[in-house]
């Protein structure tokens, strides 16, 4: 069974930054330095668990009536489960809660089919972060 909630507590906090660091920094090969940043600390971050085991993350930031949707990362044995999805949709409803009235965010470009199937449209020119080139994407709420 795969449940989402604001990682409310130090081990919720934890498993949020573990994953994060599993996936970003180990396996995309990330700067540990361009990983963290300032938002991390007033974010809302979701985490995922699927069976109680916690498989994925992902955080809101609220800028200027927006919501910017990053830093969305799921383990590998949890890939293919809708665990990125379900992310996605919940961290959709927490901005919505919140009075925002639409997302962004900077994807990888591999994972434009995947946002655009949630409804997001690629806006803008490609652009390398940490090395990794993305393109902007918009989705009104």
């Amino acid at each position: 069974m795969l449940t989402i909630a604001v990682a409310e507590n130090p081990q919720d906090r934890a498993a949020v930054f573990v994953i994060r660091g599993a996936v970003f920094v180990a396996e995309q090969q990330v700067p540990i330095e361009e990983e963290w940043d300032a938002h991390d600390l007033d974010a809302d971050h979701l985490l995922a668990r699927l069976d109680g085991v916690a498989v994925g993350t992902g955080r809101l930031v609220a800028r200027d009536g927006t919501g910017v949707l990053g830093r969305l990362a799921v383990l590998p044995q949890a890939r293919g489960t809708g665990s990125g999805a379900a992310l996605v949709r919940a961290i959709e409803e927490r901005a919505r809660v919140r009075g925002l009235k639409a997302m962004e965010l900077h994807a990888q470009t591999h994972a434009l089919a995947f946002y655009e199937k949630l409804g997001y449209q690629a806006y803008g020119d490609e652009f390398l972060d940490a090395g990794i080139p993305h393109l902007h994407m918009r989705k009104d709420l």
